[in-house]
């Protein structure tokens, strides 16, 4: 292997260091309340500010996932049908599930992985109350037409923004606007604070369910967290969780915020130009459609073609490149039907695509080896075929 190339590249990585390190110090030894606090209102401020959205609520959780779920929870009652993508991680249709609410599998546009607007269009019914585009690869895909569909059907949409914080579209932040969009913090998204999320919405009434929701659906106590106090005599009206953030993660989170605009995200758009560079001529590999203007990457998916994929996923293993595959599609697993409704644009698409290492620690060194390490794989598939 190349010199300049570790042994093994990683996927994806947590990148915190240091002033992650003093934060959270700072929240145990100064603060001292590890709870949720005010550590977790300032976080929420200074994601508002950074969304450009004063007129929109931000409500911090403990997960993506979380975030999701509250927000269907807001917007649905059992029984009612979502329409979202099947190729999406199973957070999505298990949040959905969780709310009571059921998740119709969709197909996806195989030149983005976003939703196929036309198939979810087919899927209506009199139950369907709500739309989730999930941004696959930070790619929002034509959401601009899915609001349309909404608003013209009398949907609700869920941006399921997992994948797409400090993106844009149409020069506009993806949470700046819209509905009410879901953000996941885990600690490979493009900023994380450990574990987290944050739902971000206009409407009052739902941010109002959601911030209650969190905190086992008593009313009103996120006011009294954040001025230091509990809530004692209490009145509950909804179910609720125990999806809170802490002060704790709430502090990584707002020194990765920082980090952000200068580092993370400028890093992570010149890795992915750099694939899309060394990668477009290359033989038997099929880039997604993005605009590196408008996305910061999460993730480096492409399609590998001829039926190839898991032969190259093994020969970069080998060569110490760890790759992975984004995501067995939801309709195939049992609990959401194992696969009595085919979906073959997604099940064609699952079998192609490979996820290559993508985060702010990758070099551009090790960029160019595993894309050279790619075009050896097929110029050797030449050769045996022509032998």
């Amino acid at each position: 292997m190349n010199s300049q190339i570790s042994e093994r590249l990683r996927l994806s990585k947590s990148v915190v260091g240091q002033a992650e390190a003093e934060a959270v110090s700072r929240v145990i030894l100064e603060d001292g309340y590890l709870g949720m606090g005010r550590e977790v209102a300032a976080f929420e401020q200074e994601l508002q500010d950074f969304l450009g959205c004063s007129d929109r609520q931000v409500i911090c959780v403990n997960s993506g996932t979380a975030a999701l779920h509250l927000a269907v929870q807001a917007v649905t009652r059992p029984g009612d049908e979502v329409l979202v993508q099947s190729l999406t991680f199973v957070a999505s249709f298990q949040a959905i599930a969780a709310a009571g609410a059921l998740p119709v599998a969709c197909e996806v546009d195989p030149e983005t992985v976003t939703l196929d607007l036309a198939d979810a269009r087919r899927r209506l019914t009199p139950k369907t109350r709500a739309v989730m585009p999930v941004h696959y690869g930070s790619n929002p895909g034509d959401l601009d037409a899915i609001y349309e569909f909404a608003n013209q059907q009398d949907l609700r949409v869920i941006e399921d923004a997992a994948h797409a914080f400090g993106c844009l579209h149409g020069g506009r932040k993806i949470g700046s606007f819209g509905d009410i969009v879901c953000f996941s913090f885990d600690g490979i998204k493009n900023i994380t604070s450990g574990e987290g999320g944050a739902v971000v919405t206009k409407d009052p009434q739902v941010a109002r369910r959601i911030r209650d929701a969190r905190l086992l659906g008593v009313e009103k106590d996120t006011e009294k967290r954040y001025a230091g106090q509990r809530s004692w005599d209490f009145e509950v009206h909804h179910q609720g969780y125990r999806y809170h953030m802490s002060n704790v993660l709430a502090a990584i989170g707002r020194v990765q915020l920082r980090r952000f605009p200068g580092e993370f995200g400028p890093k992570r758009v010149a890795l992915a130009g750099l694939y899309r560079q060394l990668l477009r001529e290359a033989p038997g590999v099929c880039l997604l459609a993005a605009d590196l203007r408008e996305i910061v990457p999460h993730i480096q998916p492409v399609r590998v073609l001829a039926g190839r994929r898991d032969a190259l996923r093994e020969f970069l293993g080998s060569q110490g490149i760890e790759t992975g595959i984004h995501y067995r599609p939801n309709h195939l697993l049992s609990f959401f039907g194992g696969g009595q409704v085919p979906l073959p644009v997604t099940e064609k698409l699952y079998g192609e695509l490979l996820s290559l290492p993508l985060h702010p620690e990758v070099t551009e060194a090790e960029v160019r080896w595993i894309c050279s390490r790619i075009i050896d794989f097929w110029r050797a598939e030449e050769k045996e075929t022509l032998s």
